[in-house]
Formats: structure tokens, C-alpha cells, sequence
């Protein structure tokens, strides 16, 4: 069979598949998504002047209008501003609190001296919890995390919005704002991933009292004005193919960065994009607030969910963002984690259907710096991610009988064992081989 065949070769990675041996990629919403007619034509405008090309002013202009800050930094893509925000803001010794950990945020953190700490809601661990706002941060725990450490070893809270590993799992305009004002007691900045904010706008707007009137651009620009800076991977929701932004109230972080960005980016008017690439995103970042657009986004999200909650399958509640999350704990309850259970079923998947998902769980999480052992945490999930303005719901039909179709067969599973394991973001090339 040539899609079992492929997926062996690949060392049972779903990242290590040629694309061409793909049918419906749903790897990553994370530059995958469609361009606009608009954006297309924007790329003939594109001024490739090596400083201050009129492109990049126009991107900064799009930021401060629907994000409302000050400065703006511009780097190839959301992992280069990581590393700007990382290296500008912590010294070693240094913790780090956040809603719930991501995997190149926190690589970016660890290499900078600091140390994440998990400030998230109980409930955003547990895959059937119903509350609606699981991106959350508990303020007792970030209160005894200052407490324990002293607010001089806290450069920045990371928040979050929607929270990821947790399943897609927005953070409430009350809970940002509760946070910021007790972070800023302590003289603690608060920086947010505003990678997939657009779809928490829309989950405030549906489910937060006193926001169901506003759109989604005015919840936006409100949730940033309870944060001191951003960083964005605009490969999600500024809907282009390759780019990001490090953006900033503060001067002194904007200087440093600011400075940083050519030695590890490109020169401070085009950090790594092109001309053109930064006029799509500044045209995308006015498409990607349109109401419209951002329910019809999400709508497809929830229409494959519903299909599997129907259906009996276990997957993260309530629906994420962007993408389904399978629960693979309760989907191969007879394999245990250090077997893999979620690599096992994304490359069980892709064998059944040629549907390509991702990992989520012990081998996303990495090995902890201290003991070496497996981080073994409490979700373990397959993401199948849906990119933006790409896929139909026949597309979404497909994807969920599949899903089905190894649901049925679930008893059969066999787990997987590590063959090859890199040294950093090991979910990006490791390989394994079945039990």
C-alpha cells in the first residue's frame, strides 16, 4: 500500500511526508492558508528598496490602527520575533509564566537563561471540561509565582490568545485585564502571542457579556490595550504565506529589538520579508478583522467537530479556533504515553485516508532540561488543523470518515517506538518505527 509505504519511510512523522503524497493537508494552518485577489495584487506593489521601503510603513500603519501599538518590528516569521522579545527581555534565572506552554515559544525562552512556568486554568488540562474560556490564567498561581520568585526574576507574562496546546482554548477579556492590572503592580510586563486573536475576538464576542454589540476589530484592539507589546507568526491569521511582527509599547524592548533585528533578521525596515511580502500582510491584516470572515473561518472548524462529537469520537471541548484536537489518551486508551499514542494515530490517519494531522503531546513536549526524562503531559492530542480560506466541507465530510473509519479499528493499534530523536523541536524530525 503506497501510503503506508510513505508513511514508514517517513519515519512515521507526518512531518517528514513529501506533499505530494498528501490528499488534504491539514498539518498547520501556519502559512498554508489562501491569499486574496487583493493580497495577489499587493505583491506587484512591492517596493524592494533595502531601507525604507514605503511596504514596510504601510505594515507598521495596519498594526498601530487594529492592534493599537506603538512600535513595530518585522521579522521573517512569528519564531524570528520569539527570539527577538526572548533575547531582549530575559537574563538567566529568569521564569517566565504563561497559558500553558508552546514549543518554539518556550525553546526561545529556555535559550535566552529563563524558565516557563505553567500559569493556566486546571481545567484547560482536562480534554472535557466545558468552560468556555480555558485560556484563562489562574491569578492565584501567578500571584505565588511572584511570590516564590520576586517580580525582578519575572521579565513578562506570556499570554496566549487562542491558547493552542490547550486545544484552541481562548482567554476572556476580563481574565487579560485581571492580569495585566496585577502584573503591572509588581512592575511585570505583559507580552501576548497574538498569533490566532482574531478567533478569540470571536469567541469573547460570542460568549463574554457585554461584547456580543462590538466587532471583532474593536474586541481586538481592546484586548491589546491590557497588554505592553505582541509578537505574531502572521502566517495564521494575518493570512499570509511567510512573515511576522514583534510590536511594542515599551521603548527600551523597541530599541533592543530594534537593534537586534539586523543582526539575526535583516535591516529594521524589512526583517527578512520581502517588499511585497509585507504589503500582503498589511492588506491582510484588514481582512482578517472582518466579521464575517473570521465566523465563516471558525464555522468550518466547529462543522468537522460536531461530525465527530456525533459520532463518539473523543476530541478537546469545546471546539478550538482552528483546528479539531483528537484526544488520543481516550482514543488508544491500551497504548500508553511513552508509546506514543498521538504520533501513532496522526500516522494511522494519513495511512487510512493520505489526511495529513500533527502530534501534540509527549513528543511535542520535549524532554525535561533537568533530568532528560519525557515531559509527559496531560493532553495528548492529534491537531488536524484547518488552514484559512483553502478547504470545502466535502473536504471537512472526507477528513471526519476517515477519522471514523480508525476510530472503528481503534483495538488493532499498535504504539511506536523513537528511532531518531534531534536535539531541539524534536516533533519536526524525529523518526519511529511501530512496536
Amino acid at each position: 500500500m503506497a501510503r503506508a509505504r510513505a508513511m514508514a519511510e517517513a519515519g512515521y512523522n507526518t512531518f517528514l511526508l513529501r506533499s505530494e503524497d498528501v490528499y488534504i493537508d491539514l498539518l498547520t494552518d501556519s502559512g498554508t492558508s489562501a491569499m486574496s485577489d487583493r493580497q495577489w495584487a499587493g505583491l506587484m506593489l512591492g517596493d524592494e528598496a533595502y531601507a525604507g521601503s514605503r511596504n514596510f510603513y504601510h505594515l507598521v500603519e495596519a498594526i498601530q490602527t487594529y492592534y493599537g501599538y506603538k512600535h513595530v518590528v518585522p521579522t521573517h516569521q512569528g519564531r524570528g520575533a520569539e527570539h527577538l522579545i526572548s533575547q531582549a527581555m530575559i537574563k538567566p534565572g529568569d521564569f517566565i509564566p504563561g497559558n500553558m506552554y508552546f514549543t518554539t515559544t518556550r525553546l526561545h525562552q529556555e535559550l535566552a537563561g529563563g524558565t516557563f512556568v505553567d500559569v493556566i486554568i486546571d481545567e484547560a488540562h482536562d480534554s472535557t471540561n466545558l468552560h468556555p474560556f480555558k485560556g484563562d490564567i489562574d491569578l492565584d498561581k501567578l500571584q505565588a509565582l511572584i511570590d516564590k520568585v520576586g517580580p525582578e526574576h519575572i521579565p513578562y507574562v506570556s499570554v496566549a490568545g487562542t491558547v493552542n496546546m490547550a486545544g484552541g482554548q481562548p482567554i476572556s477579556m476580563g481574565n487579560i485585564k485581571a492580569v495585566y492590572e496585577l502584573a503591572h503592580r509588581y512592575g511585570i510586563r505583559v507580552y501576548l502571542d497574538a498569533t490566532r486573536m482574531m478567533e478569540n475576538a470571536l469567541f469573547i464576542q460570542e460568549r463574554e457579556e457585554g461584547y456580543a454589540d462590538k466587532s471583532i476589530a474593536e474586541i481586538l484592539k481592546e484586548f491589546c490595550s491590557y497588554t505592553d507589546g505582541a509578537w505574531m507568526s502572521a502566517k495564521k491569521d494575518n493570512l499570509v504565506n511567510i512573515g511576522g511582527w514583534l510590536a511594542t509599547n515599551d521603548e527600551d524592548v523597541f530599541e533592543k529589538a530594534r537593534n537586534m533585528v539586523v543582526i539575526y533578521e535583516g535591516l529594521h525596515t524589512y526583517g527578512g520579508m520581502s517588499g511585497r511580502d509585507m504589503e500582503a500582510l498589511a492588506i491582510g491584516i484588514t481582512e482578517a478583522v472582518q466579521d464575517d470572515y473570521v465566523r465563516a473561518r471558525v464555522g468550518q472548524v466547529r462543522y468537522l467537530g460536531e461530525l465527530l462529537v456525533d459520532w463518539g469520537i473523543p476530541i478537546v471541548q469545546p471546539i478550538g479556533g482552528h483546528a479539531i484536537f483528537l484526544d488520543a489518551k481516550r482514543f488508544y486508551p491500551h497504548i500508553p504515553q511513552d508509546e506514543f499514542p498521538a504520533q501513532t494515530l496522526a500516522a494511522d490517519i494519513y495511512i487510512d485516508s493520505g489526511v495529513r494531522t500533527m502530534e501534540r503531546g509527549v513528543v511535542s513536549a520535549g524532554r525535561d532540561p533537568e533530568t532528560g526524562a519525557h515531559r509527559h503531559p496531560k493532553l495528548e492530542l492529534v491537531r488536524i488543523t484547518i488552514p484559512r480560506r483553502v478547504y470545502t466541507q466535502a473536504h471537512m465530510d472526507v477528513v471526519a470518515e476517515s477519522v471514523k473509519a480508525v476510530w472503528d479499528k481503534r483495538e488493532s493499534a499498535r504504539g511506536l517506538k523513537m528511532v531518531y530523536e534531534p536535539k531541539y523541536l524534536r516533533f519536526f524530525q524525529a523518526r519511529f518505527e511501530r512496536l
